[in-house]
């Protein structure tokens, strides 16, 4: 969880204070208004005046463009399509420029939601996962069916916890922690079968982030594998494995900025990962259509200013 161009990283670097968690639902949500807590004066980036455009190095995808509806002048992040393909999670940051002690004391900093209707995605909304009381930062999400794990700063708890929740009802409940062992260093991941793919700097890799898998005998996740034909000794994190777990994805270094690569598995085993997109493009996820979507960082005057979901359509 330490990949350093990546939004969430850097605010999940908080601490928070004592009370403790309730645990589910306590009383009714209050209403968050993503698009008015955005500052008046954060600059917007756009295809249009991006210094550093992401470039794409695959002909199996049309040029990459912002997400409609999700991307705005706030700061959209860590996008993730369940293998339904029917919502997309994203991290928001109303203002990137204020401190993580003072992003955690505003709900509408957190994970979000837009569902998929008539093939467009449909207004955010905010995911609720601390009762409204509780101070909280989440992020790095991954969802399946009804399950959610997240990472999490909040009220009782030191450092970025990973947590768990389940959706009854169409509410996120039972939040509590997920029981990784520590040693195991587990850092933003994905779940594919009984593999669990992530990305940590711990000892024994090629140097750097690298991709590690566990895998899931008898209910328990094993020791640490090192992914050894996706590293190299840049910085590798940030996986994503398709629903049919023959493709990886995962975000390189590459000419000193976040990169989109793919491996392929040939007869069980992962491939040299190829170059898809280059320059501030990182965190992929594919659709139920294999639409390529990914964060794209703005920068001005080295300077980051914003952050949007873009999305590479499938040819």
């Amino acid at each position: 969880m330490r990949f350093p161009a990546l939004l969430p990283l850097i605010l999940f670097a908080a601490s928070c204070g004592d009370p403790t968690d309730a645990g589910g639902p306590s009383g009714d949500y209050p209403h968050v208004d993503r698009l008015a807590a955005i500052p008046s004066d954060v600059v917007k980036g756009t295809p249009e005046n991006d210094e550093y455009p992401p470039i794409l190095h695959s002909a199996e995808f049309e040029e990459p463009l912002p997400v409609p509806i999700i991307s705005t002048a706030g700061a959209e992040d860590s996008p993730f399509v369940p293998a339904d393909g029917g919502e997309l999670y994203f991290f928001f940051a109303a203002d990137v420029r204020q401190d993580p002690s003072v992003q955690i004391r505003n709900p509408v900093n957190g994970i979000w939601v837009s569902r998929l209707d008539g093939g467009s995605w449909q207004e955010p909304e905010l995911v609720w996962l601390q009762a409204p009381d509780v101070l909280a930062l989440n992020g790095c999400e991954y969802v399946a069916d009804d399950e959610i794990l997240f990472c999490t700063v909040r009220d009782g708890y030191a450092g970025i916890q990973w947590f768990r929740a389940e959706r009854v009802g169409g509410r996120w409940t039972g939040w509590a922690p997920a029981p990784f062992p520590p040693e195991y260093d587990v850092g933003e991941l994905h779940i594919a079968g009984e593999e669990l793919y992530y990305g940590s700097d711990r000892a024994g890799g090629a140097g750097g982030q690298d991709i590690w898998m566990l895998a899931r005998v008898a209910g328990a996740w094993t020791d640490p594998v090192n992914v050894a034909a996706a590293n190299t000794s840049a910085n590798e994190a940030l996986p994503y494995v398709t629903p049919d777990a023959q493709e990886l994805w995962l975000t390189r270094t590459f000419e000193g900025t976040p990169g989109v690569f793919r491996s392929r598995r040939d007869g069980g085993q992962w491939q040299e990962p190829e170059l898809i997109v280059s320059r501030f493009a990182g965190e992929p996820t594919l659709d139920a259509e294999g639409n390529l979507y990914f964060v794209h960082h703005f920068y001005r005057g080295g300077v980051m200013i914003e952050a949007d979901i873009y999305v590479a359509k499938r040819r």
